[in-house]
Order: C-alpha cells, then structure tokens, then sequence
C-alpha cells in the first residue's frame, strides 16, 4: 500500500505517464477506451465541502523524493519483521483547517465530554494543539499512507493529550481513486447504498492492507451500517498507526500497553465509529480461509518495503481467490485493489514463474492480475490514479452490472455509462468533498 515512489507531475507529463500506464496495462489483455466515448454525467452538479485533502496541498506532506524533506521530523520509527523494513512516521505542519476554525472543533470536544462526564459540569476545557500532515514510509523512501491528524489537550480535571485522524480527508489520489470506483460500482451492481449510510448493520467491509488506516476510518464514518473488518500482517505497522497516525486504539488487539491513548479517548473523540471497525493482525490468506463473513466490498491495499505485491493474493489458481469468491457476496459483491504500474517487463517473453515464482513487482504484467481477478469475479474494469503512476482494478459480479444491458450496445459502453450515472448519488449520499466522476472516468479500461 502505498503513494509510490514518484513525483507529482505536470498537467503534459501526467497525461503522458496515464497513457504509457493504461498501455503497459493492456499486455494484449485490456481494452483502452477513448475519452470522447464517455457519457454525459447525470443530474446537477453539487457544490461539495471543502477538500482538506485536495492534491493542491501535496506540497506540504510530499516531501522529497528519497526521504522527508525540510520542515519535517519523525514521530515514529521501529523496524519490522514482516518485510516492511524499517516503518516511519514523518509529521508536517498542515495549513488548513486555520487556527480560527479550531473554536468549533473545541466546542464539540467539550460537548462530548459532558455528555460521558456529566459530572464534570463542564470543568475540563479543551484545547485544539494543531494539525498536522503524518505520513507513513516504509525504508525512509515509500510513502505508504498519508493523514491529517488532530491533536487537542484536556485541562481541568483528567488532564489527557489525545490524536484523531480526520476520516473526511483523503489526501493521496489513489485513495480517492480506490474509494470513487468501489463505491461506484457497488450500487451499479444493485446495491441499496443509501441504506447502508442510515441503517445500522447492513454492510460487510473488508480492507486487506491496514496501513495508516484513512480507507477503513473513512467508511466507518460514512456508513452507519458499516461493518468493518481489516487485516494487517504486520504489527509494526499497526502500532504506527495508532501512536502516530490518529487511529482508535480500541480497534486493533494485542497492542502493548504503551501504544494507547487515554483510555476514554476512542468514545470521546469517534463517538461510536471505532465501533464499527475490527483490526485483525494475521496473514490475510489465512483470514480469508477461516472467516465466515460474507462481504459487499473488499479493498486490498498490500504492498511490503520494497513494493512487493505477493503473488498469492494475485494468484488465480491460489487459495487465496478461491476463497475470496466465496467470502464477497453472490450477486453484488465488488473488489478493489491498488495496482502500481510505473515499470514495464524488461521482456515480453519473461516466463511468469522466474524470477518472479512468489512475488510481483507491480508494473509487470499487470494484465495477469486483472485477469485473475475477472475470472473468479466476473466483469472487471481499470481506472487510472490522477498524477500518480497507480492503477485501481475493480472486480464484480458481470450478471449483476450488466443487468438490463440493451441488446447490440457494447459491454463497455454500457458499464461506464451505469457507473458514471451512479456518481452523482454516491457523491451526494456521502456528501464527499471530491468528485468521484473524475477518478471513475480516468482511463477506464474494461478487462477483457
């Protein structure tokens, strides 16, 4: 999982670098669609809330490109024994939300805390400290996950420093890419969405990779009914998540002592959110086989410190996928996954099991990934991530998508035209601050 190891580009070079992606992409395997065959969106336009993750910011968290960079210090840092190396967490300073927008964060802190204190009679004040960019590397060099972290301070009675990642911000393009094209496609699948945003207990999520954890705490939030569930192989990178990145503590279990918050932090600041999350630290092959959830969306996000995909959660003969077609829903279950595509096969003719028998460098022979994927799920299709060199692959029931599909029209005009009819409400039912539109359009590519 990660933002890769890649500069942000210009508005030419980033069309170049989407264009050389999708056909490394193709392999002989995936269809490039023009960009004059996209529909027209459906419906007005909002105007959505402010994206404190927009990509115009990515100057104050991207730091340099072989490490951190100038204004930045490390609050973490621990080695793995999970392939990770060594797991860092780098703070810098976060321009927004301004100092005089922190009176209104302050005011809520102060009235959940009457309301789990009612005793207090408002005798603990609370303070908002700053905001701040943290971003997790692997090695000092591969930007794994990035979050914008709050951290405030209780004075009065219980004196208590407390850390909350802020769910709504998404900073790293291919986490809004991942995120607009699952929850895009899961209604056009059929899926109740909305229902899943005001009913509790009606949506099984799966994140595979935890990293930072933005993609689980962002539809915890967004989904009352959110059901939760993530798995991470690694601890280290769990303990990081939680002493630096914001994450509530509560979620994952096992952790040593030292790497909580107070102990009311988690119902003081998420008020009933980490409820809906379950971390699990566990080999995600082994997860899968003995789990009896049945899920609507899987995300998988994994990728070690030398940004290693492992073959057995890409294999199509593993035990991996065939247990996953059993664990995602019959008829409207969606996959994603986060592919990097920056690197090209040094042969056409490289034999698939050497060297790479165990391990695939993403960029090589994405297409036998895509395929691996469709063949167990169905239908599948590729976006591409705006000024970076990721792809998002997703994977779905093709009965439930191409329902009512009109005879004599094409199988990919049809999908983009359903998806790009559905972002609009998703958008709306979520109150996202960014377009899922323009990630779902972006080099769509149908798996073929």
């Amino acid at each position: 999982a990660t933002a890769h190891k890649t500069h942000p580009r210009t508005q030419r070079e980033q069309g170049t670098m989407l264009r050389a992606a999708a056909s490394r992409c193709a392999g002989g395997a995936i269809r490039r669609l023009s960009v004059a065959s996209y529909p027209a969106a459906v419906g007005a336009r909002r105007k959505p809330p402010q994206d404190e993750g927009d990509w115009s910011y990515y100057k104050e968290w991207w730091g340099e490109d072989d490490g951190p960079g100038d204004g930045a210090h490390t609050v973490f840092r621990r080695h793995s024994e999970h392939g990770n190396g060594v797991v860092s967490v780098v703070a810098y300073p976060a321009s927004i939300p301004a100092s005089d927008q922190w009176p209104v964060m302050e005011r809520w802190l102060q009235e959940r805390n009457l309301a789990i204190y009612p005793e207090s009679s408002g005798a603990d004040q609370f303070k908002i400290l700053g905001y701040q960019w943290r971003v997790m590397r692997f090695n000092d060099h591969t930007r794994q996950s990035t979050a914008k972290v709050m951290a405030c301070y209780r004075f009065g009675g219980d004196r208590a420093l407390y850390s909350m990642q802020q769910p709504n911000c998404l900073a790293v393009p291919y986490v809004k890419s991942m995120v607009s094209a699952g929850l895009t496609a899961l209604p056009s699948c059929s899926y109740d969405l909305p229902q899943a945003v005001s009913e509790p207990n009606t949506m099984k999520i799966l994140c595979i990779g935890h990293g930072g954890g933005s993609i689980p705490l962002f539809l915890a939030s967004k989904f009352r009914g959110a059901d939760v569930h993530i798995v991470e192989i690694d601890p280290v990178v769990v303990s990081a998540s939680v002493e630096s990145m914001g994450f509530p503590a509560s979620c994952a279990k096992g952790l040593s002592a030292h790497t909580m918050q107070p102990t009311d932090g988690d119902e003081l600041l998420w008020n009933g959110v980490h409820d809906r999350i379950s971390l699990h630290i566990e080999d995600a092959e082994d997860f899968i086989a003995g789990d009896s959830n049945v899920y609507d969306l899987v995300f998988i996000d994994a990728y070690d410190g030398n940004d290693i995909f492992p073959r057995k959660l890409w294999d199509a003969d593993g035990a991996f996928l065939r247990n996953l077609e059993e664990k995602v829903h019959p008829l409207h279950g969606t996959v994603v996954v986060n592919l990097h595509s920056d690197s090209g096969p040094s042969s056409p003719d490289v034999d698939d099991e050497a060297p790479f028998e165990n391990v695939l460098p993403m960029g090589r022979y994405v297409s036998h990934v895509c395929r691996a994927y469709k063949r167990h799920f169905g239908l599948a299709f590729t976006v591409a991530s705006p000024w970076l060199c990721n792809i998002t692959l997703v994977a779905c029931r093709d009965k439930a998508i191409l329902k009512g599909a009109p005879v004599g029209r094409s199988c990919r005009d049809f999908v983009l035209s359903k998806l790009l009819s559905r972002s609009s409400m998703v958008e709306q039912a979520l109150d996202l601050p960014f377009p899922c539109l323009q990630y779902v359009k972006n080099g769509f590519t149908l798996v073929e």
